[in-house]
């Protein structure tokens, strides 16, 4: 989501103080260990993110060897590492009546990359949305989320239409996409990967319980650069028909249709600074 963007980049030197390297070899190799001896969870993420992003930007993607890096480090990373449990407030479902709020804690954000929490007490949703030029990690550090991902279904024949109208009166137009996952998942589990053009661009989340996940997008929204977050409807494949576009009986559950909207009017998403365990950029 485009949520935490334009905010102060420099959070820097003043987080964390490291210990500094002295001009003796053999000073240096003890600094070195101890750095890495008390190194936390988000410090070492932050370094692989700044290693894994450094030589892409829209549409690329990291190469296998740096996907696979940021994988195992993100996939380590428990909710007391990063100053996380489900008894903060920001999992509280405060009002029954209401749509529950969702708050985002802003981590680090530059050109390349971003890092921040979503916090979601139960029922919370975060609407179908997309990651235009994006290749995003997603660890649900506790709780139950289902999750629902689409690809764009590209595959079609020269002559077949993807985008059409399926009458006078309703604009935008529509198009056709593949529904990628439709799945409950519970924490402790493995990070999701979401690429540029497949491995499900578009999802939404809704917490069964109160859940926490942790987001790394490279790289982040950006308007000015034309990447906006785009908010969709969905529809089944069976409410709408197109001539040339035929899908067995069978198959058509795993597609739908997605239709542009405007930003929901009740979401509602609290942008805080995260309070964690502190990260240094040097």
């Amino acid at each position: 989501m485009g949520i935490g963007r334009n905010l102060s980049y420099k959070k820097g030197r003043e987080l964390c103080e490291l210990p500094q390297e002295t001009n003796t070899n053999n000073k240096s190799r003890k600094n070195r260990r101890y750095r890495q001896r008390k190194m936390s969870q988000g410090q070492r993420l932050f370094q692989i993110c700044n290693q894994v992003f450094a030589s892409t930007g829209p549409g690329v993607i990291p190469s296998p060897q740096h996907i696979e890096m940021l994988h195992s480090v993100l996939g380590g990373i428990k909710p007391e590492d990063i100053g996380l449990n489900p008894e903060m407030p920001y999992f509280h479902k405060n009002n029954p009546r209401r749509t529950p709020k969702i708050t985002y804690l802003h981590i680090y954000e530059c050109e390349n990359f971003s890092m921040g929490i979503f916090c979601l007490p139960p029922s919370g949703v975060i609407p179908l949305h997309n990651h235009p030029g994006m290749t995003v990690f997603s660890k649900l550090l506790f709780g139950t989320m289902h999750i629902k991902s689409y690809d764009w279904v590209v595959d079609f024949p020269p002559d077949m239409p993807t985008i059409f109208k399926p009458s006078e009166t309703q604009t935008p137009d529509m198009r056709l996409a593949k529904v990628k996952v439709d799945a409950d998942f519970n924490a402790p589990c493995d990070p999701s990967i979401l690429y540029p053009a497949e491995g499900g661009n578009m999802h939404c989340f809704t917490a069964v319980t109160a859940c926490a996940v942790l987001d790394v997008l490279g790289p982040p929204y950006s308007d000015p650069d034309g990447r906006h977050c785009t908010y969709y409807h969905n529809f089944p494949f069976s409410k709408f028909s197109v001539d040339g576009i035929c899908i067995p009986e069978e198959g058509r559950t795993a597609y739908e249709w997605l239709q542009e909207r405007e930003k929901p009017e009740n979401l509602r998403v609290d942008v805080k600074m995260y309070s964690g365990p502190k990260i240094a950029e040097n």
